[in-house]
């Protein structure tokens, strides 16, 4: 019987002893009582700065940026994937600074979930998570966290963009070598390709066809921040549903993780792949895409 798993595509680049020590709770490292896993990071953010719209809302990224690189942070920020679903809307943008703590305690519920490790480990899976995350806010425009607010119909009439809406889910993307993981899974995919992972939905918005409009924002920004239109990701063997949304979005399997990572108690995991069509436009099998995505 496969795990049921809310993370589609897990990809955090944590050492291989530290991934087994996770896997077998065998944890060496201890957190206070009074530990904050946010505020105790603060002091990183003095070494960047804000990008060229000097918000406070705005993502942060290293100081050296070149013309192109202002230019592509630029769409980034003006990113916005909009659609409308049978029981709401959804809305999917990149990630704003504060919005990291969100973020990070959804991928560690779901990576929680999806190991099967106790709720008690969950709030050390979210300090490494949380260090994480903080790095690849300083590799934009190269790579990019976006993040998904689901608005249930009928709406407040008095709510703005996002105001209220639950967060319902997140995925990363990498566009080049240079926003690419020092450490990714095997099968290894292709460090000049744009790469697809930490994809998950909150468990309680589920079934909705999130997942599914995630994986076509991703796809849609992509067409716009990068020349390769060969996309990867992985799936884990065991994983039913995402692989079958994957499938369906024309993915192929290019790649079989060999049997002997079962002896670093890692699940088995496909490399999969799609070509993009040179349009970015959304086509019309993609909306009506959702009636059969609806256990994702």
């Amino acid at each position: 019987m496969a795990v049921p798993s809310s993370l589609f595509s897990l990809s955090f680049p944590f050492d291989p002893q530290i991934q087994i020590q996770i896997q077998n709770l065998s944890f060496s490292l201890s957190l206070p009582s009074h530990f904050s896993l946010f505020t105790s990071t603060k002091p990183r953010f003095s070494a960047f700065k804000l990008s060229s719209s000097h918000s406070s809302s705005s993502p942060l990224t290293t100081g050296f940026l070149t013309d192109d690189d202002l230019r592509r942070l630029n769409s980034l920020e003006s990113f916005l994937y909009r659609r409308d679903l049978p029981s709401g809307s959804l809305s999917v943008r990149l990630m704003r600074p504060h919005e990291t703590r969100s973020t990070v305690l959804l991928l560690a519920h779901s990576f929680a979930e999806s190991l099967l490790i106790p709720a008690a480990y969950v709030n050390l899976l979210a300090f490494l998570i949380n260090q994480y995350l903080l790095q690849r806010l300083t590799l934009l425009p190269n790579t990019a966290t976006l993040v998904a607010f689901y608005t249930q119909t009928p709406s407040p009439p008095t709510a703005a963009e996002d105001d209220g809406a639950p967060l319902a889910g997140t995925v990363e993307i990498c566009f080049n070598r240079r926003g690419a993981n020092a450490s990714v899974p095997s099968p290894t995919p292709p460090r000049d390709s744009p790469y697809i992972c930490n994809m998950a939905v909150q468990k309680s918005l589920r079934r909705r066809g999130i997942g599914w409009h995630l994986l076509k924002a991703s796809e849609e920004l992509i067409s716009q921040m990068s020349s390769s239109k060969e996309v990867y990701l992985h799936c884990r063997m065991i994983d039913e549903a995402p692989f079958k949304m994957y499938t369906k979005a024309d993915y192929k399997i290019v790649k079989t993780d060999s049997i002997l990572v079962l002896l670093m108690l890692q699940r088995r995991k496909y490399l999969m792949c799609k070509e993009l069509p040179l349009s970015s436009t959304t086509t019309e099998s993609d909306l009506s895409e959702y009636d059969k995505q609806k256990t994702i």
